[in-house]
């Protein structure tokens, strides 16, 4: 544990910090989901704003430094030490997370085995962000942030095992997090679109809906549900095969992302940053 992160711990005369922090997230969430879920059409498409979403833009407003100082009386509301607090809470909440995905595999073991190689294999599709986002990220300027951010699309398993690994304080993880919040706010959006035009590509609704289940529940049900509105001959079959791909995802690419993705990244990094990234900054790969 680095030594940041034993200061943050330190609960020694820092109870008021601890007490503050969750009472604002505990606003923050009452607040978004009071708010609920907005869904409107846009052309044939339908756009899903979720509660996650909100959650992100009102923390952004009362953070310092995020958005300038032009909001003063709401960035006082928190400090720069509730700010790093929030930086460890995060792995801390993600725990329970991972032990969800592992009960996950125990009890469907049968849908695992009955789904087919097609559902397992679907999971190395996720290695295509590393080929395509990697040497666009060098070239933007990004050190070990470009390897943090490329290494899946970035969701909440992801989100842990780079934070246990590197430390989400770390270049990678400040990498990954920036993904994370990006999905966060536009990818629901995103795939809500993505899931009402993808099937004038011509390819099958049972493929669309199986590609819906990325590992991001947000994001799998605005593209499945905006795809079973295309199609609605097929909207239970599509919905059955979206959640099954995605609970897969979920119990797959843990795997995936610490045997294949985190080695593959890491080798290309190596190879590409000498040649495409800028000068400056820090480099090693670990």
């Amino acid at each position: 544990m680095s030594k940041t992160q034993e200061q943050t711990l330190n609960t020694k005369g820092r109870y008021d910090i601890f007490a503050k922090l969750f009472l604002i997230v505990l606003v923050i969430v009452i607040v978004t989901e009071f708010i609920g879920i907005k869904k409107f059409a846009l052309g044939p498409g339908q756009v899903v704003l979720l509660p996650m979403l909100y959650a992100v833009i009102i923390a952004l407003l009362i953070t310092p430094d995020v958005l300038g100082k032009r909001i003063k009386a709401l960035t006082k509301m928190i400090s720069k030490d509730q700010i790093e607090l929030a930086g460890t809470m995060v792995m801390i909440s993600l725990l329970p997370l991972g032990v969800k995905y592992g009960t996950l595999v125990g009890p469907n073991i049968v849908k695992i085995i009955e789904a087919g190689p097609a559902f397992l294999l679907q999971e190395l599709g996720n290695l295509g962000t590393i080929f395509i986002g990697l040497p666009i990220a060098l070239l933007l300027g990004l050190k070990r942030e470009a390897f943090g951010a490329t290494v899946s699309i970035c969701r909440e398993p992801t989100l842990g095992v780079i934070g246990e690994r590197y430390g989400i304080n770390s270049p990678e993880g400040t990498g990954v997090l920036g993904t994370y919040l990006i999905g966060t706010v536009f990818g629901t959006i995103f795939f809500g679109l993505l899931g009402s035009f993808a099937p004038m590509t011509g390819l099958h609704p049972y493929a669309l809906a199986m590609a819906s289940g990325m590992g991001s529940g947000s994001m799998m049900t605005a593209a499945s549900s905006s795809l079973a509105v295309a199609v609605p001959a097929m909207k239970d079959t599509i919905l059955a095969y979206a959640a099954t791909s995605n609970m897969l995802t979920g119990v797959t690419g843990l795997y995936a992302v610490i045997f294949l993705a985190i080695p593959l990244n890491n080798y290309l990094y190596k190879k590409l940053e000498p040649k495409l990234g800028r000068k400056g900054g820090k480099s090693n790969a670990k």
